[in-house]
């Protein structure tokens, strides 16, 4: 392959026995054997009780060294440790061995400028705060019993049991079950059999469970569902009133002060939107322009970290549940890609990290907690922690420097499209 290397290095035996020599006569001065006083053993004793595990030491600690040299001289980057081929190694032998690595690829950025990009350009309208604001008032719903048929919106309480040819299954049953019509929960025969139901009311519903349903054994399935109907609700929203404004943290300045702050969080969360779309346009263009190899340890490395973070972020207990290594190998192979091109970039055109920019982010992810002080101080104290936010500010500074010379095309859009809000 383009970046895979295998070199043979050779170390003459006289070197070799030259350095076990050394390490024995260390080892002597401190080894404790039965019928000798601590540092008399004669060097014969030493070498015949411990000679073999002194060569192996010395031979481990050569290769690294003789490795190490060999690739200062040959001018190499490796991008992770070689695997090692032994030739030779025996007693009166030269050591000889074959090492197999991956170097760093030579990068040479040809495309910088003018990258072409479309900016979303988007307002936050007043019917866009109306319609988040409708849609705080859906989350603290009450629900009131009626006595009437079920209709869309209605919360309806329901005990059932399915059969499948004559035979419970897994989920088949259920008590005290409460569903929201429209809220597709359910499956959709199921919420269409108990739309126009009252109290009370038993009926019988056939639900055909989709060919790509999760549990195999059900996926194509027809199941017989009984249902009992035990309660009807009507959905009943707040008013905008001073008790809904404090369900939001909003203590003074009523309705006028939440719309406010609703208005602020979603311009917030739009440029939000905008910049991180901007940001991945930008770095699909950059990588587009600057194909480069990439070492495969180092994708692997990255599926690794991407597997055990995924894991983590999923509440897994054991290594068994670990997602495989197949879905992360295009992602970790782009973001190995990126982080070498941005690495040249900040080097070749001399990037220095904003430091006001650092101050700034540790301000806001420190505001997000109870005693900020406290946080700042932890972030400046922890050099990894303090490290990643580095990290981030420069690879903004990156984004800026991309964006600053390229081709921008404005497309007008709407929050909504951007947010997919109220998809």
């Amino acid at each position: 392959g383009s970046l895979e290397r295998r070199m043979e290095v050779s170390v003459p035996q006289e070197e070799i026995e030259q350095a076990i020599a050394e390490r024995l006569k260390r080892v002597s001065r401190t080894a404790k054997l039965k019928g000798f006083r601590p540092g008399k053993a004669p060097i014969k004793v030493i070498r015949q009780q411990f000679g073999e595990q002194v060569r192996q030491e010395v031979l481990s600690d050569i290769m690294q060294q003789s490795f190490s040299r060999a690739i200062t001289e040959a001018k190499l980057m490796p991008a992770a440790g070689p695997r090692i081929e032994p030739i030779s190694s025996g007693p009166g032998e030269d050591l000889k061995y074959r090492a197999v690595f991956e170097v760093l690829p030579e990068i040479v950025l040809k495309e910088v400028d003018g990258l072409a990009v479309n900016r979303p350009l988007a307002e936050v309208s007043e019917s866009d705060i109306e319609a988040m604001v409708q849609n705080l008032r859906e989350q603290r719903p009450s629900f009131n019993v009626v006595d009437r048929e079920s209709r869309e919106g209605d919360r309806v309480t329901m005990d059932f049991e399915g059969l499948i040819d004559a035979r419970a299954f897994e989920g088949s049953k259920g008590d005290a079950v409460a569903v929201i019509l429209g809220a597709g929960r359910m499956l959709k025969d199921f919420e269409t059999g108990i739309l126009g139901v009252k109290a009370e009311e038993k009926k019988q519903i056939a639900v055909r469970y989709p060919d790509e349903y999760h549990n195999k054994d059900l996926a194509g399935r027809t199941a017989d569902f009984s249902v009992h109907v035990k309660k009807v609700e009507e959905k009943l929203l707040p008013p905008l009133d001073d008790a809904f404004c404090l369900e939001y943290g909003v203590t003074e300045g009523g309705l006028e002060q939440l719309l406010s702050e609703v208005a602020d969080n979603m311009r917030r969360e739009l440029a939000d939107n905008v910049r991180s779309r901007l940001k991945q346009q930008v770095f699909d263009r950059f990588l587009e322009a600057n194909p480069v190899d990439v070492p495969n340890a180092l994708i692997q490395q990255q599926v690794r970290d991407m597997q055990l973070d995924t894991a983590r972020r999923m509440g897994a207990k054991d290594a068994a549940q670990v997602p495989p290594a197949e879905p992360f190998v295009e992602p970790a192979r782009r973001r190995v890609a990126l982080g070498m091109l941005v690495n040249e970039l900040v080097k070749s055109r001399e990037i220095k990290i904003d430091r006001t920019r650092v101050d700034t982010r540790l301000g806001e992810l420190a505001a997000t907690y109870p005693d900020p002080d406290a946080i700042l101080k932890a972030y400046r104290q922890n050099p990894d922690a303090l490290r990643q936010v580095e990290g981030m500010v420069l690879e903004d500074q990156v984004v800026d420097y991309l964006l600053e010379r390229a081709t921008v095309t404005d497309q007008p859009s709407t929050f909504k499209e951007l947010m997919n809000f109220g998809a």
